[in-house]
């Protein structure tokens, strides 16, 4: 009997085992990761086909370092900065940010809008610029979503732009705050959407 029990303990101590190299029992795992979903989207079925002057291309913004993961930022003071506890993104930031972009101009131009990845060409229309603000912050108790726009179009001389929204966030946790970032990241895509085309 003895011997039966030690080979089912050590049965179950290999599934254990098995199953530790695929599943995570620790608590570094967060609950859920957060993303953002773009409100304007081409319908399904949708196609875009243009020459390469008449295309939008998209590139990634850049941000300083403290958006340059996956975590959630608070802006406790101007020279202190903490996260949401259990808030972390899909990816990070810029790269969320810039689909949303993306498909917000899709959606409200009806024009080509690519990703530099897929066209190095110099002639297009191009959305570039730097992500300043995509969080918390604790004075204003508002999700932060600050955006300077660059645009350059052949044959037009650079245009610069810097484009805010906030949403006013009532409890401080992952799936609040993550709301609120994607309202306010939407808000500011439409804006600079109908600024891009105008």
């Amino acid at each position: 009997a003895m011997t039966a029990t030690f080979r089912s303990l050590l049965a179950a101590g290999a599934a254990c085992a098995l199953l530790a190299g695929c599943v995570s029992f620790g608590s570094e795992a967060p609950p859920q990761l957060l993303t953002l979903t773009s409100s304007a989207t081409p319908g399904a079925g949708s196609m875009a086909s243009a020459s390469v002057t008449d295309a939008i291309v998209v590139d990634t913004p850049t941000v300083e370092r403290t958006l340059d993961q996956v975590r959630v930022p608070v802006q406790v003071s101007d020279s202190a900065i903490a996260y949401v506890k259990d808030a972390v993104w899909a990816d990070k930031p810029a790269r969320l940010f810039r689909t949303v972009l993306a498909e917000t101009l899709a959606a409200k131009s009806g024009r080509l809008v690519l990703d530099q990845v897929e066209t190095g060409a110099e002639r297009s229309t191009m959305l570039s610029g730097q992500l300043q603000r995509f969080g918390y912050d604790e004075d204003r108790r508002a999700a932060i979503v600050r955006f300077d726009a660059v645009v350059r179009k052949p044959g037009s001389p650079l245009r610069k732009q810097r484009f805010e929204a906030s949403v006013p966030v009532a409890t401080v946790d992952a799936v609040t705050v993550g709301a609120a970032l994607n309202q306010a990241a939407n808000t500011v895509a439409a804006e600079v959407a109908a600024w891009t085309t105008g």
